[in-house]
This record gives C-alpha cells, structure tokens and sequence, in this order.
C-alpha cells in the first residue's frame, strides 16, 4: 500500500512539509541544517534510511554529509554522528564521460528525480555498492527516491536521497508513491534554497569581515601600534561579554547574549578605530614631544654642541689673552668656568631629553626649568644670534602629561567623530544595526564628561561600556607603542580603578573585570611575563570585591 492514497493522508503531508519548510527557513547554521532536511524528509516520507549530499564546487563530485538509518541505528556526518568513511561520488570518469550509472550521480548530472521500486532489480544503475553494504550489515535496501536539490537559479546545490519507504499502516517496506515523491520535490527545492541563503550569508559575511580586514590592514600601514590595537580590543571586549554572560549576579543577572548578538559586538570591536584611517601618522605614533615627520631632540641636541663648542672658544680666547697679558691667576678660574657651563649645558641637555619623552604628568618644577633654558641663546648656521628654542618647541615640551598637544589630541579625538561618520553610511542587516552605536561609544563616560557625544551611562548600552573598559586597558597594557612602554597589571588595574572613582567607566564592569580574572586572562595571551605582576586586589582603587555568597545565591 502506498503512502499518501488518500486525500487526509496527502493533507498530512503538506502540513507537514510547511512546517519542516518554516524551520529551515529561521536554521542559519549549516551543519544542524543539513541535519534537519534528512530527517524531516524522512520524517515526511516514513523512510527508514536516507543520505544527504552536497555538490562540490566544481560541480564534479558529490560529497557524502549525512547518513542515517534507523533500522541500523546509524547516525554519521551530523554534529552527534560518526565520521562518514567513503571517499567523494565522482560526476564524471577519468575522461570527462557522465557517471550515469550510479543513481546519485545520475540525478544530479540530469537534474531529475529517479524513483525506484526495488533496487534489486532495477535496470539501468550499478547496486553493486549497495548488495555488498546490504550482506555485510543483513539489511535490505529496497525503495529509493533520489531528488536533485535545486535552487531559484536551477543550480545543483546536492542531492537527497530516501531509502525503504514504510507503509504508515503495516510497517512494511513499500515504493514510494507519485504523492511521496511530489512532496519531497518540494521539500528539496526548500532546502536547496535554504542552503543557498546560508552560503550567501556566509559569503556576505565573508566579505564583511574581508573589508574589515582591509581597513586593519590600513590602519596597519600607517601604524602598526594602532593596527595591533584593532585586533585586540575586539577580543578583550568579548571575554568581558563572556564573563557577564556567566555572571549571574547583579545587573549581569537577566543578560544573555546569542551567537548572533556576539557577531555583532565583534565586528563593532574590530571597527572601533576604523576612522584612524584618516588621522595623520606623524599624531598617530607621535613618539616623543618634539617629534614631526623626525625627533627634533636632535636639532636641540646640535644646538646644545655649539653652546658648548662657542663655550670652549671663548675659554680659549679668553685664556690666550691672559697668557698675553701675564694675568695667569685668572686661568684657572676661566677653566673652573668652562667646565661648570659644560656640565650645565649637558644637565639641562639630558633633562630635555627627558622632558621630551612625555609621561603621567609635567611638574611644575620641571616647566620652571624649562623657562631657564628657553633663556639661552645661539647662533644659528647663518650667523644669526636667536632663541635657543623655537615657540613651537617650548609648546611641545610643555606638553603635562603624554607627547600630544591640545591640537593633536583633538585630530586624535576626532577619529572616533569619523569613525561614526563612517559606520552610519553603511547599509546593515538587522542584525548588525548596533554596530555604529557599539563602535562609536568607547570614548563616552559614565559622568557624559567623554566624547563624542556626552553620553551617560544610562544612555549606553552594556556592550558599548565593555568596549571603553577593553579600550583603556589594551591602551595602558600594550608593549608595542612607540611612546611607552607596557604597564603592568598592578599599575593598569590602579589607573582603571582611579577611572571607577572618577566616574569614568562602568562601575559594574570593572568589578567584574577584575573579580572574574578577565584582565588575567587576557595578559596570558597577549602581554609579556614581566608585565604580569602580582596583583594585590585589595589595593586596587575601588574595587568592590564579588562575594561569594552572591555568586552563588541565585
């Protein structure tokens, strides 16, 4: 008896088909698709065994995926099956001739569906195969239905193969009916086009993450620090996310995030920086206070060898004219003279250089010297007695805390400014709409004192405050700029607390940070071992410490 003779029986049927076809459409992941349109087509049809294939890209071979079959309790290709052991099914002999006997290959080659009462004694295909599998495992293998899975283009994608149809009323093994079969055509078509919507996301977001890629690698040029840093923020930001997913406590208690909620905070960490593409190098990697396109601590250092040379001239001068006049008392007070102003030219000479190299904070005692030295003055290759120090030298070296001036910061802090500028013109799927907001938030404070846009914390979203958290301490740990060199553990966990206290970033968040280990999980793998010191999280400015209790209260 046939399945599906009745008008109840094909009702059946389709109800079925729309259900199975509405849950491949939401599947977005392949392999648990693949999984899902073999068994629901088995399901569908009452078959005991079946065998999904996918077309290569070529188009020259079909590659086994799936196998099942639930007589023999065999379960092989899916996320829970046994590894598939046969090689690919050629299209195609060694000369280019169809494989036409084989009744995979032939329905795929012709694009047509092959129904097959009983395999035993068909005409026409090779079961040469399937009499040897059948002897050693004692099953039968009797009806076949074998569909070309086709897209909206007519495009071989694979195809699905059905064995032993079971009567719904006796259990016995029966052929599959023109019903069966018009239905599984139908169900093949959803799924080839289910599969080929999958490959063009992935695609879409191959290419997304490929001009992703291309911007780092942009960045990379200019400055290989800041490329360095898109790289890793990204991944900072998301074991934050992974901590407050675990963290069942708190405002972290009801927050979830799913695979593609992840996808979307990645991408954002990747582009966080993308607007430094336009920022000037020489401000990107300002090394030193006077540095342009080169250090001028160089150009101040010659000018310090002819202070000292004109120095020793007049000494000579002035010694000569004593000898002439027979006043040698005074030679040695010249001399005690000469070596008292080398020794200050070359103090005040090591002390611009350190004032050159920036850092926390420019002391007041510090700037009072450097008026001192402003003082001086020398003469210039043309002759020309000038300021030993030029405006925009005294400006730079002034510089409080770091090598920028207020006008290079601003270049500097309008890169997040283009950065959003940049990210609201592309056309996002749903489902990454947030990545503007995401990217474009890192600068923002708790207290609305950041930029660019002032916002407050309840003006932000938790992923957008995990990614300012990620920001400042990659900035404080990183090893590779040209300006600093790496802080430690110790020292950056003092700086972010200092930040809780002021109300810079997300108190929550770093508590987090720091009482899930995030920030020794991430110097594992990125940091040098002398960095990783060890830390005292009592002594850490603000920080609220987790209790126990409270983790493992809910």
């Amino acid at each position: 008896m046939e399945i599906g003779d009745t008008k109840s029986e094909s009702f059946e049927l389709i109800e079925k088909l729309n259900e199975i076809g509405i849950a491949l459409s939401a599947e977005k992941n392949t392999p648990k698709l693949l999984e899902m349109i073999l068994q629901g087509a088995k399901t569908i049809l009452n078959a005991d065994a079946g065998t999904l294939y996918l077309a290569s890209e070529d188009k020259k071979y079909l590659q086994f995926e799936i196998i099942m079959n639930d007589s023999l309790g065999t379960l092989m290709g899916a996320k829970q099956g046994d590894p598939i052991p046969f090689p690919p099914l050629p299209l195609y002999d060694e000369l280019g001739n169809p494989n036409n006997t084989m009744v995979a290959a032939h329905a795929a080659l012709y694009k047509k569906t092959i129904n097959i009462p009983d395999a035993y004694i068909a005409e026409g295909f090779d079961f040469a195969g399937t009499r040897a599998f059948d002897t050693k495992t004692g099953y039968r293998s009797q009806s076949f239905l074998t569909l070309p899975m086709l897209n909206h283009e007519n495009e071989l994608i694979g195809v699905l193969q059905l064995i032993n149809a079971k009567s719904p009323h006796s259990n016995e093994i029966v052929e599959f009916s023109v019903i069966s079969q018009r239905i599984a055509e139908s169900l093949a078509s959803q799924a080839a086009i289910a599969l080929t919507n999958n490959k063009l996301v992935s695609q879409f977001r191959g290419l997304f993450e490929s001009f992703i890629n291309l911007m780092s690698e942009a960045i990379d040029k200019k400055s290989p620090y800041n490329g360095a840093h898109c790289r890793r923020v990204p991944t900072l930001t998301m074991m934050i996310a992974d901590a407050a997913c675990k963290a069942n406590y708190g405002i972290f208690k009801d927050f979830i995030m799913d695979e593609e909620e992840r996808y979307e905070l990645k991408i954002a960490g990747l582009l966080h920086d993308c607007g430094k593409v336009t920022t000037p190098v020489h401000v990107i990697d300002k090394a030193t206070k006077l540095e342009t396109i080169f250090d001028r601590i160089h150009l101040v250092n010659t000018r310090f060898e002819v202070l000292k040379r004109d120095a020793e001239i007049s000494f000579l001068n002035q010694k000569i004219a004593a000898i002439e006049s027979g006043n040698l008392s005074i030679v040695s007070d010249l001399e005690a003279a000469l070596q008292q102003k080398l020794a200050q030219y070359s103090s005040d000479q090591q002390f611009l250089r350190i004032c050159n190299i920036g850092g926390e904070f420019m002391s007041e005692e510090y700037k009072e010297r450097l008026q001192l030295i402003t003082k001086y003055r020398w003469i210039d290759p043309q002759g020309v007695e000038t300021n030993f120090l030029t405006e925009n030298e005294v400006y730079n070296l002034n510089i409080a805390r770091g090598t920028l001036t207020d006008e290079e910061r601003k270049i500097i802090n309008d890169h997040i400014v283009v950065t959003i500028e940049m990210l609201e013109q592309l056309p996002y799927p749903r489902n990454l709409r947030r990545v503007p907001e995401y990217a474009g938030g890192h600068h923002e404070r708790m207290d609305g004192k950041g930029y660019p846009k002032g916002l407050t914390r309840d003006q932000m979203s938790l992923p957008a405050r995990m990614m300012g958290i990620a920001d400042i301490f990659e900035a404080l740990s990183a090893k590779d700029r040209p300006y600093k060199k790496g802080k430690t553990l110790t020292e950056c966990l003092q700086i972010l607390g200092k930040m809780k206290l002021g109300n810079h970033i997300d108190p929550d968040l770093f508590d987090l940070f720091v009482s899930e280990k995030v920030y020794l999980r991430y110097a594992n793998e990125y940091l040098d071992p002398e960095q990783i010191d060890e830390v005292d999280e009592n002594e850490i400015p603000g920080y609220t410490p987790i209790s126990p209790k409270v983790k493992t209260s809910v």
